[in-house]
């Protein structure tokens, strides 16, 4: 049996490896020939002498060291060709030179070294690409089910490799290309002919009696992709995309894959580009430490500290099995990577201790707290114990421990807050950004606003409530909010740290904010539905602590520029440091003896913008641009 399934294996290559030592057999025998024709008195030409095996040995080894015998002549294509051309060349090279030591050319005329290379070239690459043309014809003509015709929106590099590969599985029939490239008029790509641009996208989809519409269009950026959407969706059309340049790089899809349009390619912004060489030099073989590692930023986070080479990764995660979900995929993905999982509250000032003894981090990224709005409101002494004090704990032992650097998490409804949740954010702040002049340790702030996808946010409600056929609830019709991607809200974390040298908070520039109705709107269209008829919008109206717009900034902290231009450094608002810390002792002992009334009076002190009536805060929206 393993006899009989090695010779299979080696079969094949034998017969590509005989069938192109015969081509070079060919090609110097019949060169040599022509050229001797062209004499009076031609000498006789051996078809298997001396000088033919040394052709063969010398053009064996080029093959071999030029490795042609690596590509399939199932996919045959230039760079084979290529290929095969610099071994022919090459190869006309080596046996010149094994001629002049044997003989000194004294039977090879020097014009059958110049012939020779370009007529195996022809020998070698013409049946490789018939075996393929035959192969892809053949697939065309076995149809196990009735091919889906499909109109292909781009026709880039993109584009070719995908109408290239459905022809392959043969489930899709190609039946055209749309391009706003109008050079690329009544061109064709395999023989499928470029049909117009996008805007002709309703009449030819009608035309060519297309079936499904295929965004081929990676690199587009959210003004293009949703424009394409939009002329897909007046088709009334099924319609697929492949992955973005950066999904497909990051290794989150693969390449040519037809996937459903999600939320997150019309509202993910253009990529940001980072000085990754510094963040790398920055973590690289570093200990970092990440609180709250398992929920949604904080995972991402240490997907990304672990591709970056960290020395060691450990993980405080007060969700037993958010801690087991992240330490399995990360042993799983990097198992060189010293991966520490510490179970436990970051509020708790021993399990803190114990987790940096241990670990002894270099970097430590504070990613726990209780987020949810909503919920916070009536939940004061939670949120103040976790987002404040176990902020200050999880500062205090970086300090103790001699911790470079300590990135805090933060939120953009910190800004004016109308919530509990964004008040103790903001006093979360305001001690790392006055505990960074007592320490040695830099403390930065990031802030940022919604993140798609995220655990409990809206967008995956939405998606649950269209599942369940709706309604759809929103809050408001004018609610608003800035968006960003779980990598990218990481990315720039990541960048921060580079940045900051202690007591800065940053924020991204986001564009500008989405309404939630539009966003609710785009994913019923993208489910198929319509919110007229299919699934209904209800406004249920602004819930506690909401704000119908968030803020980045504070009109008082006058941002400025930074060394990257997306991101923004805000002025601290200083705060005398014992008025700072008595209020925070006075809020130990009220979580102590659950004192929710002083905990109120302690934000009011501390934050005179703090409206928890929920009115909206008298402020001004700063617009990045409009300085």
């Amino acid at each position: 049996m393993l006899l009989r399934k090695t010779i299979a294996g080696i079969h094949p290559r034998l017969a590509v490896v005989a069938h192109d030592m015969l081509m070079v057999w060919l090609a110097w025998t019949a060169v040599s020939m022509l050229r001797w024709s062209l004499v009076p008195n031609p000498p006789p030409v051996s078809l298997f002498g001396a000088e033919v095996w040394l052709v063969l040995g010398a053009q064996g080894v080029i093959f071999w060291w030029t490795g042609l015998y690596k590509g399939l002549w199932r996919f045959a294509s230039l760079p084979d060709l290529w290929n095969i051309a610099k071994a022919a060349v090459l190869g006309a090279l080596a046996i010149a030179m094994a001629l002049a030591l044997y003989n000194r050319f004294a039977t090879v005329p020097r014009t059958v070294l110049i012939v020779y290379p370009l007529v195996l070239s022809v020998l070698l690459g013409t049946p490789r690409l018939l075996y393929r043309y035959w192969k892809d014809s053949r697939l065309d003509f076995v149809t196990h089910a009735p091919s889906q015709r499909i109109l292909v929106l781009g026709a880039g590099k993109a584009g070719d490799a995908l109408v290239r590969d459905l022809r392959r599985e043969n489930r899709y029939a190609p039946v055209g290309f749309l391009d706003d490239n109008v050079q690329l008029r009544g061109s064709r790509l395999h023989g499928i002919p470029v049909l117009g641009t996008l805007d002709q996208l309703p009449q030819l989809a009608r035309e060519t009696a297309a079936e499904m519409l295929a965004i081929a269009m990676p690199a587009a950026n959210k003004a293009q992709m949703r424009r394409a959407v939009d002329l897909c969706e007046e088709c009334d059309l099924p319609f697929r995309t492949v992955p973005r340049l950066e999904d497909v790089v990051a290794g989150r899809s693969s390449f040519n894959e037809l996937k459903e349009v999600a939320i997150e390619d019309l509202l993910g912004r253009e990529q940001i580009q980072l000085d990754w060489t510094a963040i790398r030099t920055r973590l690289a073989g570093k200990r970092v430490l990440v609180s709250g590692g398992g929920g949604s930023i904080g995972s991402e986070l240490c997907r990304q500290v672990a591709r970056l080479g960290a020395e060691s990764l450990t993980v405080l995660e007060l969700s037993e099995y958010n801690l087991y979900m992240i330490e399995q995929e990360l042993r799983r993905d990097y198992p060189d990577l010293l991966f520490n999982a510490c179970l436990g509250d970051c509020g708790d000032a021993m399990t803190c201790a114990r987790a940096f003894e241990n670990a002894r981090p270099q970097v430590v990224f504070h990613a726990a707290a209780f987020k949810h709005v909503p919920l916070l409101q009536g939940q004061i002494r939670e949120a103040f114990r976790n987002n404040v004090l176990g902020t200050k704990v999880l500062a205090e032992a970086a300090d103790r421990h001699g911790v470079d650097c300590f990135v805090l998490i933060s939120t953009d409804k910190a800004v004016n807050p109308t919530s509990v949740m964004g008040a103790c954010k903001r006093v979360a702040e305001l001690f790392c950004q006055n505990f960074a002049q007592q320490s040695p340790t830099r403390f930065i702030t990031v802030r940022f606003g919604n993140v798609l996808d995220s655990a409990g946010s809206v967008v995956p409600r939405f998606r649950e409530q269209i599942r369940t056929g709706g309604p759809v609830t929103v809050t408001h019709p004018e609610i608003s909010r800035y968006f960003m991607t779980i990598p990218e809200a990481c990315q720039l974390i990541l960048q921060a740290s580079v940045l900051g040298n202690g007591g800065e908070i940053f924020a991204l520039d986001m564009g500008e904010p989405i309404k939630i109705r539009d966003l609710a709107e785009q994913m019923i269209r993208l489910a198929g539905k319509h919110e007229s008829g299919d699934i209904s919008i209800i406004y249920t109206g602004l819930r506690p602590g909401e704000k119908l717009f968030e803020e980045l900034f504070h009109p008082q902290e006058q941002y400025s520029d930074t060394a990257h231009a997306k991101i923004f450094l805000a002025q601290p608002r200083g705060m005398a440091w014992s008025l700072l810390m008595t209020q925070l002792r006075q809020a130990e002992l009220a979580v102590r003896d659950f004192d929710e009334d002083m905990l109120r009076r302690i934000l009011d002190q501390l934050l005179p913008e703090f409206a928890p009536s929920g009115r909206q805060a008298d402020a001004v929206v700063v617009a990045f641009g409009t300085r």
